[in-house]
């Protein structure tokens, strides 16, 4: 018996295949693999045609970039600063100057600040803000003219489980930028809905990746405090990794995941479904 049109086509290749894509904040700023690095590393195996690796350090860009390369994939590093307007139009130019399109974008760039607003200076603020949600206003305002024209793109965009609750961690500007991404990515997708274009939000969970232990660790008397107690706030008894974010960024990146679009992901093991 052949298969219907709806059926999932038993020669399927990857999930993205053929499909360029732009990653922001593609580097990991630590030993192992944070949800960026782990997202680009995925792209590329589930055969997007090239992997953008950006990054404001050019190491950090092009350690993920050369990993993908030596898997026999095409990737490129590009640096940038993601809160400065020219440095996000030149890396969006260059992509479509070298690949034509853009099929892909996404988000990943995401920083904490610690303290409330009576500890938090203002510049802390700013600088979380910009880079938490500004990078996302100046990546949508250059790409999506590029998607516009194709008739056809997705945007991943990276938010956190601290944008739909508050957590544990004193961190105003934090919870602040993440629900400010959830609720730009929604009205995105509201607006580009007709021209072919999806926007969709994950929101992580409690992960394990080489962020929390430069920028979290210092909440805890020592890392294996950390861990322990992250762990222990997980429904499932332990902290997420890179390639969770990965697994799902890829999916809603996919033609498989073509009827969805506004979505708000979280990849957090149930931690979302419990009350504090």
């Amino acid at each position: 018996m052949s298969a219907s049109p709806s059926s999932p086509n038993p020669d399927r290749r990857g999930r993205v295949q053929d499909k360029v894509v732009l990653l922001m904040g593609a580097g990991s700023c630590g030993p192992g693999f944070g949800n960026g690095r782990a997202s680009a590393i995925t792209y590329a195996r589930e055969g997007a045609r090239a992997v953008v690796c950006v990054d404001i350090v050019p190491a950090f860009g092009e350690e993920t970039a050369a990993f993908i390369r030596n898997e026999g994939h095409e990737a490129v590093m590009m640096q940038a600063d993601v809160t400065v307007n020219a440095d996000v139009q030149r890396v969006v130019a260059d992509t479509i100057a070298r690949y034509g399109r853009i099929d892909v974008l996404h988000n990943n760039v995401g920083i904490t600040a610690m303290g409330g607003p009576e500890e938090e200076t203002l510049e802390s603020w700013h600088h979380v803000m910009d880079t938490n949600v500004t990078a996302h206003f100046l990546a949508a305002k250059h790409v999506l003219p590029h998607m516009v024209r194709q008739g056809k793109g997705a945007i991943v965009n990276i938010s956190s489980l601290a944008g739909l609750r508050v957590t544990p961690y004193p961190y105003s500007s934090y919870y602040a930028s993440k629900a400010a991404v959830i609720h730009f990515s929604t009205h995105v997708a509201a607006q580009y809905a007709r021209q072919g274009i999806r926007s969709n939000t994950i929101c992580p969970g409690l992960m394990n990746t080489p962020l929390i232990h430069i920028q979290i660790a210092g909440q805890y008397p020592s890392t294996q405090a950390m861990i322990d107690a992250r762990n222990a706030m997980s429904p499932t008894g332990r902290m997420g990794e890179g390639w969770d974010i990965a697994h799902a960024a890829v999916f809603l990146a996919s033609d498989e995941a073509a009827f969805i679009n506004g979505v708000v992901l979280p990849v957090d093991g149930g931690q979302h479904t419990i009350a504090r």
